[in-house]
């Protein structure tokens, strides 16, 4: 399914999307650290908070992603990619939501972005195994 030319378009797609949540993620935790300190209870900062970390956590994956589709690129490199960014947008941002809301209902989105996460790294760890 995937030709060379999908690789490429991924390592360039991984990359944008990787520059883009890593500025989005330090103007996150600049504004919690600063305005939302003020607003939000030390419970919900500490939610905010674990949003951010992992945000940027997943942004170096991203770049690990689109590095691994130069160099051992198959399907499972480019799926890494996609998987880093659904369940980033589903785990940090379910927790950005849920502290800035306080619907605790919100936080059952949480554990599919984390399990989206988690098969990222898999999906990483076969397409470096198979390239």
């Amino acid at each position: 399914m995937f030709g060379i030319l999908e690789y490429h378009y991924g390592v360039k797609l991984f990359s944008i999307v990787g520059a883009l949540l890593g500025f989005l993620g330090v103007a996150a935790g600049a504004f919690g650290g600063h305005a939302l300190k003020k607003i939000l209870s030390q419970e919900m900062l500490s939610i905010y908070e674990v949003g951010v970390r992992y945000q940027m956590y997943h942004v170096l994956a991203l770049f690990a992603s689109a590095w691994a589709c130069t160099h051992f690129a198959n399907h499972f490199s480019a799926a890494s990619g996609w998987f880093f960014i659904a369940g980033t947008f589903l785990f940090s941002g379910s927790l950005y939501a849920l502290s800035l809301t306080g619907i605790r209902s919100l936080g059952a989105i949480t554990p599919i972005g984390g399990v989206l996460l988690l098969a990222g790294w898999i999906l990483l760890a076969i397409g470096i195994l198979r390239g």
